[in-house]
């Protein structure tokens, strides 16, 4: 990952955060000299992540031992240079993102099973009050034929670092339009971000 250092965060605690944020992952692979995306959320558990593919997924096919990379991507917007006071600004954008690597390790049965629980469960739990949905409301023969439909990996991250790209390295009064344009344009993607910039402003 490019990171400037004004836009640079290692803060594990701020990292992990963002992860659980965010916990839809693209993953990259180079294999057989093609890269391979795929697309899924994960659970974090300290230095380890863990995620399920579809067993057809060429990346699932090879993920066994494959070097992944991970990127998770926060909340991103336009900045127009009209919001600026300066006048000789250019337009950007700012957005926030972490990326990790390791090897891909496949999962047993039963920790593929514990991965769909865990998985479900903290979704569920942003859902409250509503009473959690749980795998045990699946019936054990349909589970069976699911389960072997996807394919359970870990992957412990040999690195892992943020990139939070939100106008940290311009003057204050450029910093607060860009802010209020944001707000301004009264759409959640935007407003997430300018309330990240004022996060960060303030770090």
């Amino acid at each position: 990952m490019y990171r400037p250092a004004a836009f640079a965060i290692d803060d594990r605690a701020e990292i992990d955060a963002f992860v659980r944020a965010h916990p839809f992952a693209t993953l990259a692979a180079a294999v057989d000299g093609q890269i391979l995306l795929a697309y899924a959320p994960v659970v974090l558990d300290g230095d380890t992540v863990r995620f399920h593919l579809a067993a057809n997924n060429p990346m699932a096919q090879a993920g066994d031992g494959a070097r992944l990379r991970l990127s998770f991507l926060g909340a991103h917007a336009y900045i127009s240079p009209d919001w600026y006071a300066t006048r000789t600004m250019v337009p950007t954008w700012n957005y926030s993102a972490v990326e990790g690597e390791g090897i891909a390790q496949r999962l047993d049965g039963d920790a593929l099973r514990r991965l769909l629980v865990d998985l479900s469960a903290a979704e569920e739990a942003h859902l409250a009050p509503k009473p959690p949905w749980t795998i045990d409301k699946v019936p054990a023969e349909r589970m069976a034929v699911l389960l072997k439909a996807i394919v359970g990996f870990s992957l412990r991250f040999e690195t892992l670092e943020g990139k939070f790209k939100l106008s940290q390295n311009v003057k204050p009064e450029d910093f607060e339009g860009a802010v209020k344009g944001l707000e301004g344009r009264s759409e959640a993607q935007s407003i997430a971000v300018a309330d990240a910039m004022r996060r960060a402003r303030r770090a």
